[in-house]
């Protein structure tokens, strides 16, 4: 059986071979909010051992519907730390790099993308999204992308589909208008997963302390955490199915 006792139940269904191929794969999440978070633990359940999780928030109480690491006790702590110590918890062997810091044309090269077999975005800021799905594309590794998992209720309706053929989804279709726009295109397909299902916000807005959000911010969508952790759950899927291809 497996070295690790974790893993004993993972080596009877994937066998030793490829369980070794697991823990030898390098991934880097960025965004570990609804999706990044379980995305990760998922990854580490799953016997992937060298894991970065990049993320600038710390833990607002408007995150405890639907983050993993995020409690009343964890508010107002940095996320990429309660959850870099949460995975520990898990796999205590597990080398865990967390940053504090966000994805940006400026810090891109900082990350070094091209020393990962696997990167995941799941960023909410369309600007930033954008410019990782380029450069990731343009690197030797394979990438894997969220698209918009608020305003989404329907379990079933969560799936997988080239970038260019996702259908319904908001964020995908902003993204191609702004790689179209900017004439600026990703270099390679990629898979993403998504929803087309839309429920319009039925509540009061909320700013990003709790409080009534003002008409002039930004809307802010609704989100539960069953819908985004299906979509942290299958990004670990994909990871996972792709190396035992491999």
């Amino acid at each position: 059986m497996a070295s690790n006792p974790i893993f004993n139940r993972t080596e009877l269904l994937v066998g030793s071979d490829a369980l070794k191929g697991i823990t030898e794969k390098r991934v880097i999440i960025f965004g570990v909010g609804g999706v990044g978070s379980w995305c990760a633990e998922s990854l580490i359940r799953s016997g992937i051992c060298h894991l970065t999780i990049v993320d600038s928030d710390v833990v607002n109480i408007t995150n405890v519907n639907r983050q993993l690491m995020a409690t009343t006790r964890t508010i107002g702590q940095v996320k990429v730390e309660v959850l870099r110590q949460r995975l520990l918890d898990i796999n205590p062997d597990a080398e865990i790099v967390a940053i504090k810091n966000i994805y940006t044309e400026e810090t891109a090269e900082s990350y070094q993308i091209d020393s990962y077999d696997y990167v995941i975005d799941a960023i909410d800021s369309l600007e930033h999204k954008a410019q990782l799905i380029r450069h990731a594309c343009s690197c030797a590794v394979k990438f894997y992308s969220s698209m918009g998992a608020a305003m989404k209720l329907d379990a079933t309706k969560i799936t997988v589909s080239e970038f260019w053929k996702v259908k319904g989804c908001p964020l995908a279709r902003a993204l191609r208008n702004k790689f179209k726009k900017n004439k600026q295109f990703p270099s390679k397909k990629f898979l993403c997963v998504y929803s087309d299902e839309i429920v319009p916000n039925q509540g009061q807005p909320c700013d990003d302390d709790g409080a009534p959000a003002e008409f002039h911010k930004v809307k802010i969508n609704g989100t539960m955490a069953h819908t985004t952790a299906i979509f942290g759950f299958m990004l670990a899927g994909l990871v996972i199915q792709d190396i035992l291809e491999k």
